[in-house]
């Protein structure tokens, strides 16, 4: 018979006998400290899987005793990304954040004092201590995420919602995500019905999750409409290289799909030196917001960044409310912005 069948919370204990592992190995892993102490992948699969079956959240008490709420929500970013012009990425995330959290009566905190030795990476937890505690719960967010400190996190029943997918093994993390893959095969349904069957594909240097999801809408819906990508990009190359831009040039493709604005711009300065113009010669379609000066130039997308802040401030209630609902994922849609790039070609072109 179970901890939770004889009605009491699992233990640490009750994950190592159900794993067949010690009780320091379940500590290390679900602390994160797995790859530290070289505990290996196998072992580390059987305690999150016992974890699940248990139902185990580390420190009970002190999530209990967090339902003495002082209205605190916190702001947790990986590295520095508070803004320093309202041109930031995150601005409007933190913008949503603030705005909801003040309809609400909430009062944020922002968590500053976490940085590592001045590289502008911050982490949760500082000499074994969990700073957000300080917060009924928090909203975490930014490039570097630390998967590992997500997943102890989540293992000690935290609340708290990452704006961004991010894969953390083992621990089914909330996580607020803008749909990058359905704006992408949307995108390529857009070319399609403009008569474009040959397309290209320019990607970033960086391999993340909400470029992979990226990459898989375009790739999906280029296979189900039958169309043909056989640049490098598809191909996992990333930039621009100059023997394809020939190629282009030469017409080897009547649209390209792009991951951001500034390989977009990059794009057209090397087409037009080519004396390729955009879209007369080549569409062009961006897998990114444009930034307010180019609103309306490219085809692109949204992403409603005040609305998923709003969100991870609504979702964060809704779980101090239920801890329950503390798992699960949130799709955001991502809305596309015509512009001036694509252009209607002929079946033959």
């Amino acid at each position: 018979m179970t901890a939770r069948r004889r009605g009491k919370a699992p233990s640490q204990a009750d994950v190592a006998r159900l794993a067949g592992v010690s009780q320091s190995a379940v500590s290390r892993v679900i602390s994160g400290n797995a790859a530290t102490a070289r505990i290996p992948e196998e072992t580390r699969q059987r305690v999150f899987e016992a974890v699940r079956k248990l139902g185990y959240v580390a420190n009970p008490a002190a999530r209990a005793m967090r339902n003495q709420r002082n209205n605190l929500l916190g702001v947790h970013t990986f590295e520095r990304v508070f803004p320093r012009a309202c041109e930031d990425f995150y601005f409007e995330f933190l913008l949503g954040i603030e705005e909801r959290a003040e309809e609400t009566g909430f009062d944020l905190v922002l968590f500053t004092s976490t940085g590592s030795g001045g590289d502008g990476e911050r982490k949760i937890y500082r000499n074994g201590t969990n700073r957000l505690n300080l917060a009924d719960g928090s909203i975490l967010l930014g490039v570097s995420t630390d998967r590992g400190e997500l997943a102890r996190l989540w293992y000690e029943g935290y609340p708290f919602v990452h704006i961004g997918r991010r894969e953390v093994p083992g621990a089914e993390i909330p996580q607020i995500i803008p749909d990058y893959r359905s704006a992408s095969a949307q995108i390529v349904e857009r070319l399609a019905e403009h008569g474009h069957r040959r397309l290209g594909y320019v990607r970033e240097w960086m391999e993340m999750e909400p470029y992979e999801d990226r990459r898989a809408g375009y790739a999906e819906t280029v296979g189900q409409l039958g169309l043909t990508d056989t640049s490098p990009g598809s191909l996992g190359t990333h930039g621009i290289g100059e023997d394809w831009l020939d190629e282009v040039a030469r017409g080897a493709v009547t649209a390209i799909v792009v991951e951001s604005q500034s390989l977009a711009e990059s794009l057209r300065e090397g087409l037009a030196a080519r004396g390729r113009k955009i879209p007369e010669d080549v569409s062009v379609a961006v897998l990114e917001a444009a930034p307010a000066d180019l609103a309306g130039q490219w085809d692109s997308l949204v992403i409603p960044r005040i609305e998923i802040g709003r969100i991870a401030v609504d979702r964060l209630h809704a779980m101090l409310d239920d801890p329950e609902k503390r798992t699960g994922n949130l799709l955001v849609p991502c809305p596309l912005v015509p512009g001036t790039t694509i252009a209607t070609v002929s079946e033959q072109a």
